[in-house]
């Protein structure tokens, strides 16, 4: 089968590659959309935390059963499926306890293991989600929008709490989505003047700011001297990350969407006498993808102005690197087989 693998930082390179041969419990699934992540434009920049090289990535996917044996989940051949790409070890602590989002031996199609940029998959039954009702795009784009369903669920955030989202990529965006399904008021926090835009045109938030005008007073004006009480950061920037300890109020968090391979510093009698909880958000579970799916379904999310830039399959390197290029300003990339 033909397969595109990021050999090393910059390169890709097109392959024909042995077809998957399912394991027991597994299902073939034949890719029909790759929605380009964050994750991958890291790993082709050569700057994902956890990446070894040569790799297939893609794991924001949508296909169709291909092949699969009887199951407890009611999967059957031509089936449109979402995939779950969080493979874990089901025998860890955090496995045992429902935490399989941040399992100890976690391996993440098309970071520690091969992705979906190829024709087919081989994918285990419990990491499939049946989408019916739903169009391949939105198939596609469940797994991202279920990492900021994640983050919010997090924090259990309450009707009309002052809630701050730093950073309008993809994952920011379905953060500042749930947020405002919960009730939240919104901000949204940005240094891309379109970004912020696009924040009010599509996560509907209730305020915008531009990080590199004088952000704290901003948000003092906004919340009468309080400052939100949540604060998620998904830029995936160490500066940013540092900065955001200055923005939560008194008794409020700070939760990391975005991973960035550098330390985050911090000055702790600032962080001891707000009292602030600071949490991390990884990946998604099996239920934020569900939760994501109904949402999808109520017209809660709408996934169509979402994705800005499309690719044939044939087509993506000429394309990838173009995305790459801010000015471009992608929100979402989505590839069709």
């Amino acid at each position: 089968m033909k397969s595109l693998v990021c050999e090393q930082p910059g390169k890709f390179k097109w392959k024909n590659t042995d077809p998957p041969k399912p394991k027991k419990q597994e299902a073939l699934v034949n890719i029909k959309r790759i929605g380009i992540c964050g994750t991958d434009l890291h790993a082709f920049k050569g700057n994902q935390p956890f990446f070894q090289y040569p790799r297939i990535l893609g794991h924001e996917l949508a296909g169709v059963i291909e092949s699969i044996e009887d199951n407890p989940f009611d999967l059957k051949q031509g089936d449109q499926v979402s995939v779950i790409p969080y493979i874990e070890c089901g025998e860890c602590i955090a496995c045992r306890n429902g935490k399989t989002n941040c399992c100890t031996q976690m391996k993440v199609l098309g970071v520690h293991i091969d992705g979906g940029m190829c024709e087919q998959v081989s994918v285990p039954y419990d990491h499939l989600i049946k989408t019916e009702r739903l169009s391949l795009d939105q198939t596609a784009v469940i797994e991202p929008l279920s990492i900021g369903a994640h983050a919010v669920r997090r924090t259990n955030i309450k009707k009309d709490e002052c809630v701050l989202v730093i950073g309008s990529g993809p994952i920011g965006l379905g953060v500042m989505a749930f947020a405002k399904i919960e009730g939240a008021k919104v901000i949204a926090m940005d240094i891309n003047t379109e970004r912020l835009k696009f924040c009010r045109d599509w996560a509907d938030v209730d305020y915008i700011v531009n990080a590199l005008d004088s952000p704290s007073e901003s948000l003092e004006q906004i919340t009468n001297g309080d400052m939100p009480t949540v604060v998620f950061d998904a830029t995936g920037n160490s500066t940013s990350m540092t900065d955001a300890f200055h923005y939560p109020a008194n008794g409020g968090k700070l939760i990391y969407v975005g991973l960035v391979k550098e330390d985050i510093t911090f000055s702790n009698p600032a962080f001891h006498s707000k009292e602030l909880t600071l949490m991390a958000s990884r990946n998604a579970t099996k239920s934020d993808f569900e939760y994501v799916v109904q949402s999808i379904r109520k017209n809660k999310i709408i996934v169509s102005e979402y994705i800005t830039n499309r690719s044939g399959f044939n087509q993506t390197i000429e394309h990838f690197e173009e995305w790459l290029k801010p000015e471009t300003n992608v929100i979402k990339a989505m590839v069709e087989l």
